[in-house]
């Protein structure tokens, strides 16, 4: 009989597991990028009271429940009109990440709203330098350029935006930018220049799902993830940047308020399960009276 006592504690610890995810869930639903959890249940050990025999089957008792994953799901978001060209969202590629470094750390990110600090430097909110491939000197926009010869699609290194281009009487000053589709950023200067100045890069993992969350918008590499692929926009496994626009969460109110009963009410029945072991065991005292 004590069994269920615990097995309706078990329920109650675990359940409580699962309503701090959609909580947090709910949390994050204006989070940009932000990707939803979900909580998977597996049952305990069971007591066998007599083990199986021909014609006859085992008799077992479950002793509870228990947290079996916590996954993350990488479903790409709805994509946000901004109108701001330094917002960026990346489209048909759940698998890709923006990746921007914190000094000699590493992590990778949905979250494309970037801007531009002092130095021209391609950044996020919190300062991390967006990572990218990098055209040195800037290569001329026009019928003859040639992707191939500033973008090697492996070796990344932090993207700057100059504010002008050339010396003394050929100098340049910066006047708009822009990306397109598969990344390449494209500044128009003074005097009709046309100016490919970098391309953002993406970077890809074979198990999204086992990367792990960092805070701030960002992920880190693990040993589920996979190794990290660096490559860009528009290429086969990696997905297109849509400049103008921000990820929005994947998180589904209308099924997280679902759970949030389902949930609710299953802690309701397995506190009931202890009352009701409870009442039970207060009888078998009662009978000695």
């Amino acid at each position: 009989m004590l069994k269920s006592l615990y097995s309706g504690v078990t329920g109650m610890k675990n359940i409580q597991t699962k309503m701090d995810v959609i909580s947090n869930n709910i949390a994050n639903v204006n989070t940009t990028a932000f990707k939803t959890g979900r909580v998977r249940f597996e049952d305990m050990l069971s007591q066998t009271n007599a083990s199986a025999q021909t014609g006859i089957n085992a008799q077992q008792v479950g002793l509870g429940v228990q947290v079996g994953s916590i996954d993350t799901v990488m479903s790409g978001g709805s994509l946000q009109s901004t109108g701001r060209a330094l917002d960026f969202g990346i489209e048909n590629g759940d698998s890709s990440f923006f990746t921007v470094k914190e000094g000699d750390n590493t992590f990778y990110t949905r979250d494309g709203g970037f801007y531009t600090d002092p130095n021209g430097n391609l950044v996020t909110s919190g300062g991390l330098k967006v990572q990218g491939f990098v055209a040195n000197p800037p290569a001329v926009n026009d019928t003859n350029f040639n992707p191939d010869t500033f973008v090697d699609g492996k070796t990344m290194s932090a993207i700057t935006i100059p504010q002008s281009i050339g010396e003394g009487a050929d100098k340049a000053d910066l006047q708009s930018y822009s990306v397109d589709s598969k990344g390449f950023i494209v500044g128009s200067y003074s005097g009709g220049k046309s100016m490919v100045l970098g391309r953002v890069g993406l970077t890809s993992f074979s198990n999204p799902d086992g990367l792990q969350k960092s805070g701030g918008n960002l992920y880190t590499e693990t040993a589920n993830s996979g190794a990290p692929e660096a490559g860009s926009p528009g290429e086969p496994g990696y997905g297109s940047v849509r400049s103008g626009f921000l990820e929005m969460s994947n998180v589904d109110l209308a099924n997280e308020f679902t759970e949030m009963i389902v949930t609710s009410r299953s802690y309701q029945a397995n506190s009931r399960s202890i009352t009701t072991s409870d009442t039970m065991l207060e009888e078998l005292i009662n009978l000695k009276r």
